[in-house]
C-alpha cells in the first residue's frame, strides 16, 4: 500500500466518523472569522494585519482541510506568521472560545470534537512557540502572561457571534 493510499483510507475514515468534508470546512472559516471581525478583542487585532480577507480566508480553508482532513492543501509556515503578533494566553483563551463556539454550532457533535481537539492543539502549540521567540519557555500548563503595555488589550471586550443562514 503507497503512501497516498494510506492517505486516502485514513482521509475516508475521517469523513466517515466525522462528516467533514470541504463544504464543512469554508462554512466552519467563514463563520468563525466573521465572529472574530466582531469581536472586540480580536476584530481589531486581525483587521489591523489583513486588508483582503478573501485570500486569507482561502488560506484558512486549506490550513483546516490539511489539519481536519490530511489533505496537504497548506503549505505556509503558521509559527512564523504569529511571533510578531502582540498576543498572550488571553488571546489564545478568547480564540478558542470562539471556535469551539462555532464549531458547536455549525457543526455535528464529532466533527466539533475533531476540530475543536486540533484547534486545542494549535493554540498550545502557537503559545509555547510565541513565548519560547520572546525567550520565555513555558512548561506543559503554564501560560504566556505579558504585561498588557506590551500586548494588544482593547477596552470592552464583547462579540456578536454571526447569525446562521
Amino acid at each position: 500500500m503507497t503512501t497516498a493510499d494510506r492517505r486516502a483510507m485514513a482521509i475516508a475514515d475521517i469523513v466517515e466518523r466525522t462528516g467533514i468534508d470541504e463544504d464543512l470546512i469554508e462554512r466552519l472559516v467563514r463563520t468563525f472569522y466573521a465572529n472574530i471581525r466582531r469581536d472586540a478583542l480580536l476584530g481589531p487585532l486581525f483587521d489591523a494585519r489583513i486588508s483582503d480577507w478573501e485570500p486569507h480566508l482561502q488560506r484558512m480553508c486549506a490550513f483546516w482541510s490539511s489539519v481536519a482532513l490530511m489533505s496537504g492543501r497548506y503549505h505556509g509556515r503558521p509559527m512564523e506568521a504569529h511571533l510578531p503578533l502582540p498576543i498572550d494566553a488571553r488571546h489564545f483563551d478568547r480564540w478558542l472560545e470562539l471556535f469551539e463556539r462555532t464549531a458547536r454550532k455549525i457543526c455535528n457533535p464529532p466533527a466539533a470534537t475533531h476540530f475543536i481537539e486540533r484547534a486545542r492543539q494549535i493554540a498550545e502549540s502557537l503559545e509555547m512557540g510565541i513565548a519560547g521567540g520572546l525567550g520565555v519557555m513555558l512548561a506543559k500548563g503554564q501560560r504566556l502572561e505579558r504585561p498588557d503595555n506590551e500586548i494588544f488589550l482593547p477596552r470592552h471586550p464583547a462579540v456578536v457571534m454571526e447569525q446562521e443562514p
